[in-house]
């Protein structure tokens, strides 16, 4: 494939509604793509992801003054027919006057395109646990079911909830999501259930030979066979390569600001900026590993795009999760940027989205994982089939259950005598899912402070700017 010349990033502006004025419209659609010539910049300007797998450089920074994806001549459409809804289960639906009513059993209606949240109101994505809502609704009834959280109302619970009370009253929230029909027991996905049920396979595997067999040395209990073998070896060398080259583009970042005036409108920009182009070359770095992995290119153009945009978030947070030094309570980008939880809420994210993050953080740092095990689990994150769009499961399936399998060996040879520890490197794939929900009420709230992201972070996360 041929490779897309870059050039540095330019000076970010001072106009918060500017400040990545610079940054070109790029086409998730033509990410497979091969560009003509040696390795030209397109005439049309446009630059895709394929192009952000060169080996060299870091993706331009060009003038934002290209047509909307709406309005490109090939943009990254998905007709309603073929939005993938979440399969609806029980009797009940929403009705308009906020109340269930019945209808009968059997998969969600086809979107039109129009329709709205029953919860808030804002643009609905699809039936969610039985509801026709919205991604926000949707992340955050999962998450109050998985908590068993419990809300109070300074209003008595009588808000009426649209797009701007939902931040306000969770409890009125919740009342409402279950009033337009949301049921508890949709919450799983097929995901999370998968993986439980991988859990209790491993635990009966586990409890069936500690009752046969007594322990062995290391050498004689388990052993990956070579292709399992070169297989881990050619992902911890792939993932250093992409780590090294955003190392090399650490300079072109817009230095975190010295300043500790919270008032500056200039300060806060250059924070926001800072974190954002991080944020571009962590999403580089996803990128150009899914695109080096056995089978990914094999996959439609359709579905790598479905894939990428569902699983970069996470993979974010798994990245961010092993950059923890749980001594000073912070994370290092780059070797030698660390924020702590005020840094991320001076850029402009809030608390709801900043203690998770670390809580995650903390969590995946108490299992002490290494870098094959953080490469592994990073590609059975990529190969996850109940992602939404998704069209050929089976291919998905087929081609992460080798990694499964590789990392339930490489466990068993260097953990003998843990046998939870699989099942609970598979557990927190299942949390990521949770804070991918708070990622994306951050991102709403984002649009509400008028913060403006880059265009490649605005497609890869569905922002409709």
């Amino acid at each position: 494939m041929s490779t897309l010349s870059v050039t540095d990033i330019p000076d970010v502006g001072h106009d918060e509604n500017k400040v990545f004025d610079g940054a070109s419209e790029l086409q998730l659609d033509c990410m497979v793509e091969e560009s003509s010539g040696s390795g030209a910049m397109k005439h049309d300007g446009l630059l895709s992801l394929a192009d952000l797998s060169h080996p060299d450089d870091f993706p331009p920074v060009l003038p934002h003054n290209g047509p909307s994806l709406t309005e490109m001549s090939s943009p990254l459409a998905i007709e309603p027919s073929d939005i993938k809804l979440d399969p609806a289960s029980g009797d009940t639906s929403a009705s308009t006057d906020g109340q269930p009513v019945k209808r009968k059993k059997g998969p969600a209606p086809k979107m039109l395109g129009n329709e709205v949240c029953s919860v808030c109101g804002d643009k609905a994505s699809g039936f969610h646990y039985n509801v026709l809502s919205c991604e926000g609704c949707k992340g955050f009834f999962r998450r109050s079911v998985i908590k068993s959280a419990q809300y109070s109302c300074k209003n008595n619970g009588r808000c009426e909830m649209d797009m701007y009370m939902r931040r306000k009253c969770q409890q009125c929230r919740l009342r409402k999501c279950r009033e337009a029909g949301m049921l508890e027991q949709c919450v799983l996905s097929e995901e999370q259930i998968r993986l439980k049920k991988m859990k209790k396979q491993h635990e009966e595997e586990t409890a069936r030979t500690s009752t046969v067999v007594t322990p062995t040395p290391l050498q004689e209990t388990a052993a990956l066979d070579p292709q399992q073998q070169e297989m881990i070896e050619k992902l911890v060398a792939m993932q250093k390569q992409c780590n090294k080259r955003s190392f090399l583009d650490r300079p072109k970042v817009t230095p975190w600001p010295q300043s500790q005036d919270l008032q500056n409108r200039e300060v806060r920009q250059q924070r926001f900026a800072h974190f954002t182009e991080l944020a571009i070359m962590s999403v580089q770095e996803i990128v150009d590993f899914a695109k080096q992995l056995p089978g990914f290119l094999e996959l439609t153009r359709e579905d790598q795009i479905a894939l990428l945009k569902t699983s970069t978030i996470e993979i974010m947070l798994l990245e961010t999760s092993r950059r923890y030094n749980p001594a000073i309570d912070s994370i290092t980008f780059l070797k030698d940027f660390s924020y702590n939880k005020e840094d991320f809420a001076k850029a402009g994210l809030q608390f709801e989205f900043i203690n998770p993050i670390f809580e995650f953080s903390k969590g995946m740092n108490d299992l002490h994982l290494d870098e094959a095990e953080y490469a592994l689990l990073i590609a059975i994150n990529i190969f996850s089939a109940d992602r939404p769009n998704v069209q050929d499961h089976d291919l998905v399936e087929r081609l992460q259950q080798p990694y499964v399998d590789a990392l339930r060996s490489y466990i068993m040879i260097k953990r003998p005598n843990d046998h939870l520890m699989f099942p609970r490197m598979l557990m927190k794939l299942v949390s990521l899912r949770t804070l991918s929900s708070v990622h994306s009420e951050q991102v709403f709230a984002l649009r509400l402070q008028d913060k403006k992201l880059p265009p490649l972070l605005s497609e890869i996360w569905d922002v409709n700017e």
